[in-house]
């Protein structure tokens, strides 16, 4: 089969592979579409992945074409969406079917071969059964919006809070996307580029609810707008220091910051700001990954019934499609920053 191979750091190559060794309960996905993570460029081209060659890929869909020993016959066929986390079902967490938290977790597309290949050798456990008005390239992303959907649902938002987003990738529009769903209409946003704000006012937000960092002092933006007491839960999805000390300065009294974005480097906080978390009595939470349990629940259930009921379309954030061969255009793009992205994907014919 073909695949991309992440040989070391900064040498990729799209080279032919054997086809995945299907292991017990195991079955064999032919992928259909593969989106591209943020997270993906760094372990591509600066930090490596844990070992190598390793095809990378976690946001992925297909269709299962063979199934291995002791695996579900009836998976035969079928289109499925994949959860990329392969928990251990051992340790504390999993105990509580709290697998986004497992301690010895493996990991498709960065601790075991992923979807930027033909085939994907995957855990029953982790296939989700698509509804027939579902697309691959919807399905595809179904990893970044259920973790969007985990943030969300972990903070516990009501209709009435003032919220505000600081940083629109990929996970912060799905993010706007699922609470406007959701009935919040508070909804102040930040970021850095004429195309997010564009994107985010086709999506139906109101051009004085975004918040241009380049152009505005955003303390004096916000206080203007919530009556100089701030939001009621800010998520922060950036993962900078800077953009952490916002979050701090601008939730309100009792107010909740979820904390979504992977930092960039360390983080550090004066004594006048972390005081502010004591004497406001904030409530500061972290996210990671989402729930999946196979339960109607679940973060994955959450987002595909909605995506079955067309309440949401995530398709409009797809702004580049390459055929397999041609993905490390799509590499390159998110690399070096060469063109306007939200959402790349490679189609798989």
């Amino acid at each position: 089969m073909k695949a991309w191979v992440l040989h070391g750091i900064g040498d990729i190559r799209y080279e032919t592979v054997e086809e995945p060794v299907l292991q017990d309960k195991e079955v064999l996905v032919a992928v259909k579409a593969a989106g591209i993570c943020g997270s993906d460029i760094p372990r591509i081209y600066q930090s490596g992945a844990y070992h190598h060659p390793l095809i990378p890929g976690h946001e992925f869909s297909g269709v299962v074409v063979r199934t291995g020993v002791l695996a579900d016959r009836s998976w035969q066929g079928r289109r499925v969406g994949i959860f990329p986390l392969i928990p251990c079902k051992k340790c504390a967490p999993c105990q509580q079917k709290q697998y986004e938290m497992c301690r010895n977790y493996s990991y498709l597309g960065s601790r075991r071969d992923g979807g930027f290949a033909e085939y994907v050798a995957v855990p029953e456990e982790n296939l989700i059964p698509l509804p027939d008005n579902v697309s691959f390239e919807e399905a595809a992303m179904l990893e970044p919006m259920a973790v969007a959907v985990h943030a969300m649902r972990r903070i516990g938002v009501q209709v009435s809070d003032r919220i505000a987003i600081c940083g629109v990738g990929t996970i912060g529009l799905v993010l706007f996307m699922f609470l406007r769903e959701a009935g919040m209409k508070n909804i102040f946003v930040f970021g850095n580029k004429e195309f997010q704000k564009q994107t985010l006012m086709r999506m139906g937000l109101s051009e004085d609810f975004y918040c241009d960092i380049r152009e505005n002092d955003t303390n004096q933006w916000l206080m203007e707008r919530t009556n100089g007491i701030g939001v009621d839960v800010f998520f922060e999805c950036v993962g900078k220091n800077d953009t952490l000390i916002q979050a701090i300065n601008q939730t309100t009294f009792a107010g909740k910051i979820m904390l979504v974005g992977n930092p960039l480097g360390d983080m550090n906080l004066e004594k006048a700001v972390y005081w502010k978390i004591l004497r406001n009595q904030l409530t500061v939470k972290g996210t990671w990954n989402s729930t999946f349990t196979h339960e109607l629940s679940d973060d994955w259930h959450y987002v595909l019934k909605r995506l079955e009921h067309r309440r949401i379309i995530p398709t409009g954030l797809i702004t580049h499609r390459f055929e397999q061969k041609e993905l490390e255009r799509g590499f390159h793009i998110m690399r070096d920053k060469a063109e306007d992205y939200i959402k790349i994907i490679s189609i798989y014919r």
